[in-house]
């Protein structure tokens, strides 16, 4: 990665942000929430770019700007709504559930090759 696009990966995140900081107190704290559910379990590409979080701060503006609550915007059950959003994405949890599956085949081998 040059520092050119390290440099402009910390523009666009601070921009994004600043648009938090933008909404309402409600909508921060769920945006908050959100944030660090899918840097726990999210998707892959959350981590190559801003496309899903500017995609989440639209979404919030939108709802700020038409009066709506944040759970009107989300519903209550903002983890579903966190899981709904990455459903099609391949997260850290999927890499290692594959890496755990690897493991136990390749010990069983193991185990029935000294069988034979």
């Amino acid at each position: 990665m040059k520092i050119r696009d390290i440099i402009e990966g910390k523009k666009e995140w601070r921009a994004l942000v600043a648009r938090v900081k933008a909404l309402p107190q409600d909508y921060q704290i769920v945006y908050k929430e959100m944030q660090k559910y899918l840097f726990k379990v999210g998707p892959l590409e959350l981590t190559e770019g801003t496309g899903l979080i500017s995609g989440i701060i639209d979404l919030f503006e939108e709802g700020a700007a038409s009066g709506k609550g944040v759970l009107e915007v989300t519903g209550s059950d903002v983890a579903a709504f966190c899981d709904d959003l990455i459903k099609d994405s391949k997260t850290y949890a999927d890499i290692y559930q594959e890496s755990v599956s690897q493991e136990v085949s390749k010990a069983m081998k193991k185990v029935s090759d000294k069988k034979k």
